[in-house]
């Protein structure tokens, strides 16, 4: 097996990339990287000095690619499936990595601030830009409402794709710390689907027993 995805259970932008390779059924090995362990963070920032995951690991092609979007558009071009999760016609495609970005950039990137600030030490937290968040993520939250209010059933229209990779995990979490159902309710039944998908089902799963770990308050 060529293909290992450096993860962590509860990393947002690890579920990403894990429901892509779900979704196509692609062969890899999962490599859980705890950044506490000296260890294994030495090992890893070998791999990647960044030490942001997912990373993934082609052996076969003798490749190391961080950053979600890339890692996906990359099986695409190499590992391809049953499902493109990037269409084939550009104008599409276009509109496919609009939202992909969209989904990390103002839904995802709002959303970790908030948790990340759960956890800073006392006399370190920042409430004017948790403040600045909650903003962002409301105003994300007014555009996704207006996309889902036209029928669209996934992120760009019928098809399921690398936007609604993106869109999963930054709308799970975002609920949870800036909930959404009720003042949006077309963008909180978008989740439902979602969250119906047999790729993300599986991602729940296994990230099941880490959640008592995920900062609540």
């Amino acid at each position: 097996m060529s293909l290992t995805l450096y993860t962590h259970p509860l990393a947002s932008f690890c579920w990403k990339v894990l429901i892509a390779l779900y979704e196509n059924g692609t062969p890899f090995e999962q490599r859980l990287v705890d950044l506490g362990s000296p260890e294994a963070s030495a090992e890893f920032r070998q791999l990647w000095p960044i030490a942001r995951m997912p990373v993934l690991r082609d052996t076969a092609r003798n490749q190391v690619l961080p950053e979600t979007s890339v890692i996906i558009e990359y099986l695409a071009l190499h590992y391809p499936g049953p499902e493109r999760l990037v269409p084939a016609d550009p104008d599409a495609a276009l509109q496919v990595r609009l939202k992909d970005r969209f989904y990390d950039l103002y839904v995802s990137e709002p959303m970790q601030k908030i948790v990340t600030d759960r956890i800073r030490p006392e006399g370190r937290h920042d409430p004017h830009g948790v403040e600045q968040a909650r903003a962002l993520l409301r105003t994300a939250y007014d555009l996704i409402e207006q996309d889902m209010a036209d029928g669209r059933r996934w992120a760009t229209g019928d098809a399921f794709t690398l936007a609604d990779c993106a869109a999963l995990p930054a709308l799970y979490y975002a609920h949870k710390v800036e909930p959404f159902r009720h003042s949006h309710p077309a963008a909180g039944a978008y989740l439902d689907r979602l969250m119906q998908r047999p790729s993300v089902i599986r991602v729940l799963a296994e990230a099941e027993p880490y959640f008592k770990f995920f900062p609540e308050t």
